[in-house]
């Protein structure tokens, strides 16, 4: 039995942030996969994984691993015959191109979003993963810029808003509607249009066409408006959320879903659409409970800003409709993949409509624990950043 009654404290000047080697990187993932393998055995989770770090997102060092050690520890205190070092705590970074709107002004950069932070139970309540995030978060400020600039990173708390903004990741708003994967009566099929399936080689023309409008709509803001921020929602961003769903799909029922969204409308500048991605917890592949079809993106073609509530009262009901056929879509694909229920992060009131149309018992959740969407902005700024920094397109996709 390892003893750990010779660890540093926090605060010692012998603890760095460094990158694991293959070893390491690996015992990391064996200790965290009780927590994130989802549905997933343990050794397939290490497997989706491996194959996660390989993806167009993340290869070419897409993806950087953090860990926090001590630098003049001889031996590894979890397993003492181990040459390997002790990661005292762990996470990783992805590299996301972003877009920020600063004095008038649309720049193309990066930002990174961080991920899978974690601490060994046996290390717990010794603040190495406050000393690792304080690290990790200075490091990404310079981290891979070249000739860009980093303003700022992001992450995902599931244990509150507390802890991370100590760190200085502020929380913002994290809300999202739900209604059951069960296809709905309500609504006559007859009333909306026709929902068509996005494949895997629809997604990259899609994402062109939305990248293109959300740069308008941010060239478009009013001068005095807040800082505006916005990841780019580019096809290796869909794409990783849709490898990561056809390796877990593949693992359990042995076949990959090929539906990645849904589209409304023939005539281009006219359209909507959405992508979606399954995320399967339940260890049953036959059980709907605790499984969920994620939107990842909700995009309407026929006015630039996406969303946007200040439109006329026959264009906010055609937009409803198309959101009432592709959540029908949804629906329909999540009772196909066994899931319970499909939800959207931060609905706009057109889709919060769209849903009560759908099941009367919809409505936006406040989420303050699981999945708080969290910004780090590393300019000079004065107040708080969460109230002064507009974070737009607040979306599932941004998750990592």
């Amino acid at each position: 039995m390892a003893s750990f009654s010779n660890l540093p404290d926090h605060t010692s000047t012998n603890l760095i942030i460094c990158h694991p080697t293959s070893d390491e990187k690996l015992h990391q993932w064996k200790l965290n996969s009780a927590e994130w393998r989802g549905a997933l055995p343990h050794e397939a989770y290490l497997r989706r994984e491996e194959m996660l770090s390989n993806q167009a997102l993340t290869r070419d060092d897409g993806i950087t691993y953090w860990i926090l050690v001590d630098e003049t520890a001889t031996h590894h205190a979890l397993e003492p015959t181990s040459k390997s070092r002790l990661p005292l705590a762990s996470c990783e970074s992805y590299r996301k191109k972003a877009f920020v709107w600063k004095d008038g002004e649309v720049r193309e950069t990066i930002c990174h979003g961080i991920g899978s932070v974690y601490c060994a139970p046996q290390l717990r309540g010794r603040r190495y993963a406050q000393r690792m995030m304080q690290g990790v978060g200075e490091a990404l400020r310079t981290h891979q810029t070249d000739d860009t600039e980093c303003f700022f990173s992001i992450l995902y708390s599931d244990i509150g808003k507390a802890f991370y903004a100590k760190c200085g990741w502020e929380p913002f708003t994290s809300s999202h509607l739900s209604i059951p994967a069960r296809v709905s009566g309500l609504v006559d099929r007859h009333d909306v249009p026709i929902a068509r399936p996005l494949h895997a080689k629809d997604v990259a023309e899609l994402c062109a066409i939305d990248q293109a409008m959300l740069r308008e709509t941010l060239e478009a803001r009013p001068q005095a408006s807040n800082i505006a921020v916005a990841l780019v929602p580019d096809v290796e961003t869909m794409q990783w959320h849709h490898s990561r769903e056809e390796f877990v799909a593949g693992e359990l029922y042995g076949r990959e879903p090929d539906v990645k969204g849904a589209i409304v409308g023939n005539k281009k500048g006219e359209r909507a659409w959405m992508y979606w991605t399954r995320v399967w917890t339940n260890t049953n592949p036959h059980e709907r409970q605790g499984n969920t079809l994620h939107i990842l993106r909700l995009v309407f073609e026929n006015h630039v800003q996406a969303g946007k509530e200040n439109v006329d009262a026959g264009s906010r009901h055609l937009d409803e409709n198309m959101v009432v056929a592709l959540m029908l879509a949804a629906q329909e694909e999540a009772q196909r993949w066994t899931m319970e229920q499909v939800e959207m992060w931060n609905p706009s009131e057109v889709a919060l409509a769209a849903a009560q149309k759908l099941h009367s018992t919809a409505k936006l959740v406040q989420r303050d624990r699981e999945s708080i969407a969290s910004l780090k902005w590393y300019p000079e700024h004065a107040g708080p950043v969460a109230s002064s920094i507009d974070w737009v397109c607040n979306e599932r996709y941004a998750w990592c």
